[in-house]
């Protein structure tokens, strides 16, 4: 492990590493800029600030580039470092004291955070016009929301991980609640309620944890977990508990996915779309970052604790999607909704892995690899359903005959929703549940791998019938959309273009994505 210099402990001044929080930190400013913008910018002229918003996430993302190809960077660190040879080999410069590390973990879930916030933002950019979205507001809250999920993935003590946590959801909340109708009133409510809730469970654990191991930073909490004294044991336990429930909130695991379908029908699709991909991936990376580092004492307890609630929540979520009907309004909207839920499932079964491998493994590159898989056809899926909400419903009987009506968009959402299933020609998918698939087996959890692989075959049902669904003739009656209709926004033509052409390059070289999960994250 390379050593890393830091700021001396004896000194006021730190020294801070402004080109390993550029990710971040562009997009806190790009919010800021959008928001005072918003102030003087006539309202004819309110459109560049969707486009500002976009170059915004953008630079933050080209700000990843000098981060790459080296040694892990650390800032706002405790203590000097002067030599690695004594840190361990999972948590890294965490160990040694520092709040923020920019490691290839945090580099893979800061390119899916922003990433997924540029693909909602040209998303978003035809829903904040039709809609009559307050731009300025819009704009400013998702990129607010961008900048706490690429913060939260270098976060390095309990007390960040908890802020840039809050910092993500926070803006979300008003994301959902600026659609003008009382959908959009009553699904921010229970998400609002329901994540307030979540958070106060993970702050009384985080100072159960606190009170225990006398740190906040990760690293040291494990030392101070392993060494606690026996009475405070239970206080320790209790706090692990208390904050993985918060976590396993915002990933949308069972039980606390309630809040999951509603949220998704009353936001602006965009929006629903953010929140399946971005604000789940906050979560993935917080629950990975509190088990594997802070909680390590504890691998195999929370290992098991993990394992069945992948299981619970891949089999909940595509139960909850065969039940859902076709012909009911915001279907289409829904069954993703609860797709989500069970793509969570599996997303959750290389962490579980990760407190039974063997040392020397890292599972962890599994679900980074799953998840930049997940991101990508997700958010294409949520854009080829806005494109089909302007003239139709989203219903999925409104996508009954779409290859004749858009061929180019059948095909697309065809392709997305095989990538899902994990079917050909969605060979990209198909790799990306090996992968998991393989996790588990290597990690000893073989009835895990059977539940897996179950779920897999019971998704293929509602999948395919969506997909046969775009070929079928079209229902009698239906009038052909003029030309004008058929011919969508520029943006959402990015969005579909960008994503399925993603989406293609993965499936034909997959080695792209799948190089991640050769090494350590850590």
């Amino acid at each position: 492990m390379t050593s890393l210099a830091v700021a001396n402990p004896g000194s006021l001044i730190q020294s801070v590493d402004w080109v390993a929080i550029a990710p971040p930190l562009i997009a806190a400013v790009a919010a800021l800029a959008v928001l005072v913008t918003d102030l003087f910018l006539p309202a004819q002229h309110k459109k560049w600030l969707g486009r500002l918003t976009a170059a915004g996430l953008a630079l933050a993302l080209i700000s990843l580039l000098p981060l790459t190809g080296g040694s892990p960077r650390a800032t706002f660190c405790a203590q000097t470092v002067t030599g690695a040879t004594d840190t361990p080999a999972i948590g890294g410069p965490a160990a040694a004291g520092c709040s923020y590390v920019a490691d290839h973990f945090a580099l893979v879930f800061q390119l899916l955070a922003l990433g997924g916030a540029l693909i909602a933002a040209l998303l978003s950019a035809h829903t904040v016009d039709e809609e009559e979205l307050p731009r300025g507001e819009y704009w400013f809250l998702l990129l607010a929301s961008a900048t706490g999920a690429a913060l939260l993935p270098a976060s390095r003590d309990l007390a960040t991980l908890v802020i840039a946590l809050e910092v993500a959801s926070l803006p979300a909340f008003a994301l959902v609640a600026l659609r003008r109708d009382g959908r959009g009133a009553e699904a921010a409510l229970k998400f609002f309620l329901s994540s307030v809730t979540a958070t106060a469970v993970m702050l009384l654990g985080v100072g159960f944890v606190y009170a225990a191991s006398g740190s906040l930073h990760l690293g040291a909490v494990a030392t101070g977990l392993e060494h606690a004294p026996g009475q405070l044991k239970p206080l320790a336990e209790a706090g692990a508990v208390l904050t993985l429930a918060g976590f396993a909130f915002k990933v949308a695991a069972v039980p606390f996915h309630f809040w999951v379908p509603d949220t998704y029908t009353g936001a602006p699709l965009p929006v629903a779309g953010y929140l399946s991909v971005v604000g789940k991936a906050a979560g993935l990376a917080g629950l990975a970052l509190a088990t594997t580092i802070a909680f390590r004492p504890y691998a195999h307890t929370w290992g098991l604790a993990l394992a069945v609630l992948a299981a619970v929540t891949m089999t909940v979520g595509n139960a909850g999607a065969l039940r859902q009907r076709f012909d009911t309004r915001f279907s289409a909207v829904r069954l993703l909704a609860w797709s989500s839920v069970g793509q969570a499932g599996y997303l959750l079964v290389p962490l579980a892995a990760a407190g039974y491998a063997p040392t020397g493994t890292d599972p962890l590159g599994a679900t980074a690899a799953y998840a930049l898989i997940y991101g990508v056809v997700n958010l294409g899926a949520f854009g080829v359903v806005a494109a089909v909400g302007r003239r139709a419903g989203t219903s999925v009987d409104d996508f009954r005959g779409l290859f004749g009506r858009s061929r180019w968009t059948a095909l697309a959402l065809a392709f997305f929703l095989l990538c899902l299933a994990g079917l050909p020609p969605g060979v990209i998918g198909l790799f990306g549940k090996v992968v998991v698939f393989r996790a588990a087996v290597d990690a000893g959890l073989g009835w895990l791998a059977v539940v897996m692989a179950v779920n897999v075959v019971v998704a293929l049902y509602y999948y395919l019938l969506w997909t046969a669904r775009l070929f079928a003739p079209a229902q009698e009656g239906a009038a052909a959309a003029p030309a004008a209709e058929r011919r969508l926004p520029v943006s959402l033509t990015a969005t579909l273009g960008l994503t399925a052409s993603a989406a293609v390059v993965l499936s034909v070289a997959p080695q792209l994505v799948l190089q991640v999960v050769s090494g350590s994250l850590f």
